[in-house]
């Protein structure tokens, strides 16, 4: 048996070999982590062995992911998704549950099945992947779509019906009439503990907080932030209920103060290594001998439930007043099984309420099916125009009335996306007396902005069909004003492809996706970043009396050379850590003490241009000059700023100050 250093480093590398192969074939780490469980586990290598260590380990991660749901928790989103969150989402829980329970029911005349085995595995058939779903439905800009809402509406409510779910999976081990007093009393129990948690709860979280934030210290708040999950979760824990619940309520008090965000991005890593732990024990559950044997009822469960779910949640969505097309989708989006089936899987096994071969069976026709949503997301267009002939009207009306918008429109602007952003660009647009269409997949703000007059329609701008619809050959610009770096390049490929010579100008929050976008098609490039930076200047020498013409001058030039001023940045102990996909261009600052090797040379005998690094500026004797040439001599106490991306900036230290032992970099 391997020690615990041994077992921790087999898992760690099983865990980034798999996540980074699902990541490059652009599959959920959550699957990767499932099959590295089954590849390594007692019925397959046998590297690691099922200890209740481990286990327990693992546990911490569904406490963290429950409290990342808390987090998501608010009242005023509950308020504004009712509807769809306590119509349409309680109705596909409830009826999923009891049409498994009918169906067994049925089952039992010819076989036995335990109705609490049952339970479970409805419990489970009723969850739907929230990682899956909402990560795909992201990249393809439809997360404000009608079938986007219906789907988050839905998956809200299964995350909230995942709580009181795991709090009955553990009373069905009782005998019936212990059972019924155990859930009864459960249900007591959460009841008081919500209750007093949300009414006092709420006042002690805050002042706990603040008093934590005031400290200013990022190790005392991440430390804080474990201490009220797993402090939470040991008060459920001790009152008989589960961890799971302390961990949500601890999710929820925090959800209504003001250090939410910074909480959500503390924890991050806490929820995603533990889960991912939690995942490879849950596959090392699964033993292939067992799959294979039955390999046909493997099939069978992974294509008779994507099969029953999809058609129920398409006939419910249509019950609760959608449309045909957006109803299938939804059904189709929401067909597989969830990562909270594992988790309820999970807290069944040690209650014995099902055989193993059952729970190996299952949980492999599960994997197989959340491994087939991808592509069934991404296919789910074609399957709703054959099955909807709706659908091919709907796609149709939707052109004819973006064509309309723009059937007499000349050296217009196209705008995609109509958020904030967009709506300030269409009024300046407007008091200038130049037309635009702007297209928007948020059906609520298009109705409210039609109706106020103003020229925006319904449509996905990253759709071919779409923009020809919206006039793009005669339009004088095209904006794109979103700043989903993805969901930009997905229209920048889409114009591409049109080979039209129109200007497109698109906007940016990171300026690292400046070259990128410039390189995808973009004319311009306008950064969030460098344009506040720029007005913010801007403001302060006019303030100081510097003549507007000249500050006009500043800033036409500044916008010429794309921002050259601004790249570069002196990195601070506060700034967030490079990442090997996106290290920032920054600014180095090097002294040349006495016996570096640069002292006498040129700045075109040193080649720093070779290695991917530009000199800035040189200062010397307290006189900063920028941009200095190559033919430059360099003398001792000069400062060298230099400017490129880290690994770059080491090697030109490395060449400029030599075997100097006194020579040191300025911090």
């Amino acid at each position: 048996m391997p020690g615990a250093l041994e077992l921790t480093l087999i898992l760690l590398l099983v865990s980034v070999l798999a996540v980074s192969l699902f990541k490059r074939l652009r599959l959920p780490p959550m699957l990767g982590y499932l099959v590295a469980g089954v590849l390594v586990g007692p019925n397959a290598a046998g590297l690691v062995p099922d200890m209740d260590g481990t286990r327990h380990l693992a546990e911490f991660g569904i406490v963290f992911l429950m409290f990342s749901i808390g987090l998501e928790f608010s009242l005023s989103k509950l308020h504004a998704m009712r509807r769809v969150v306590f119509g349409l989402g309680l109705a596909q829980v409830m009826v999923t549950i009891g049409g498994v329970l009918f169906f067994g029911f049925l089952v039992n005349f010819y076989y036995s099945v335990s109705y609490k085995a049952l339970f479970v595995l409805a419990g489970a058939l009723a969850m739907s992947s929230t990682a899956i779903v909402v990560k795909m439905m992201a990249e393809r800009l439809e997360l404000e779509s009608m079938h986007g809402r219906l789907v988050l509406g839905i998956l809200l409510f299964q995350d909230l019906a995942v709580v009181p779910l795991l709090i009955i999976i553990p009373a069905l081990a009782d005998k019936p009439a212990d059972m019924t007093w155990e859930l009864g009393m459960a249900l007591v129990k959460a009841a008081m503990v919500l209750g007093l948690m949300l009414v006092f709860g709420q006042r002690l979280m805050i002042r706990w907080m603040n008093f934590v934030a005031r400290s200013k210290s990022q190790e005392v708040f991440v430390l804080n932030v474990l201490l009220l999950t797993l402090g939470l979760a040991w008060v459920t824990e001790v009152a008989g209920l589960s961890l799971a619940l302390g961990a949500f309520l601890a999710g929820v008090l925090i959800a209504e103060t003001e250090y939410r965000h910074q909480v959500e991005e503390d924890i991050k890593a806490f929820r995603d290594v533990l889960l991912g732990l939690f995942f490879i024990t849950t596959g090392m559950l699964l033993n292939p001998e067992v799959v294979l044997k039955n390999w046909y009822w493997v099939l069978l469960l992974s294509t008779l439930p994507v099969v029953f779910k999809a058609a129920l949640i398409t006939g419910l969505a249509m019950m609760f007043g959608s449309a045909r097309g957006p109803a299938i989708r939804t059904g189709l989006y929401l067909s597989q099984a969830g990562e909270f089936a594992f988790v309820m899987l999970a807290s069944a096994a040690p209650l014995a309420l099902m055989p193993v071969e059952w729970m190996q069976t299952i949980s492999a026709s599960m994997l197989l099916s959340m491994l087939a949503a991808p592509a069934l997301i991404q296919n789910a267009d074609r399957i709703v125009l054959r099955l909807s002939q709706d659908e091919w009207l709907a796609q149709s009306l939707s052109l004819h009335q973006v064509a309309q918008q723009t059937l007499s429109a000349q050296r217009h602007v196209v705008i995609c996306g109509y958020g904030r952003s967009g709506q300030h660009l269409g009024r300046l647009l407007s008091s200038e007396g130049m037309r635009y269409v702007a297209l928007d997949l948020d059906p609520e703000r298009v109705r409210e902005a039609t109706a106020a007059g103003e020229s925006v329609v319904f449509g996905d701008a990253g759709r071919r069909e779409i923009l020809v619809a919206a006039g793009v050959a005669r339009a004088a610009c095209v904006v794109v004003s979103f700043s989903d770096g993805k969901a930009t390049q997905r229209v920048l490929a889409t114009l591409k492809q049109l080979a039209l010579n129109v200007p497109v100008v698109v906007r940016t929050h990171d300026e690292q996706e400046i070259e990128p976008l410039l390189a995808a098609g973009a004319t311009e490039v306008v950064s969030e970043i460098y344009e506040g930076s720029l007005m913010l200047g801007s403001q302060a020498l006019i303030l100081m009396g510097i003549p507007m013409s000249r500050v006009i001058r500043l800033i036409r030039s500044i916008r010429e050379t794309r921002y050259t001023l601004f790249k570069g940045i002196f990195r601070g102990a506060d700034d967030e850590a490079d990442t090997p996909e996106t290290q920032w261009v920054r600014l180095h600052s090097v002294e040349l003490q006495n016996g570096a090797d640069a002292i006498g040379q040129t700045l075109g005998d040193l080649r720093l241009d070779d290695l991917g690094v530009s000199v800035s500026a040189i200062r010397r004797r307290g006189i900063r000059g920028d941009d200095p040439g190559l033919e430059m001599r360099l003398l001792e106490g000069d400062v060298l700023i230099l400017k490129g991306q880290p690994e770059p900036l080491a090697r030109a230290e490395d060449r400029l100050l030599g075997g100097s032992a006194m020579a040191q970099p300025l911090l």
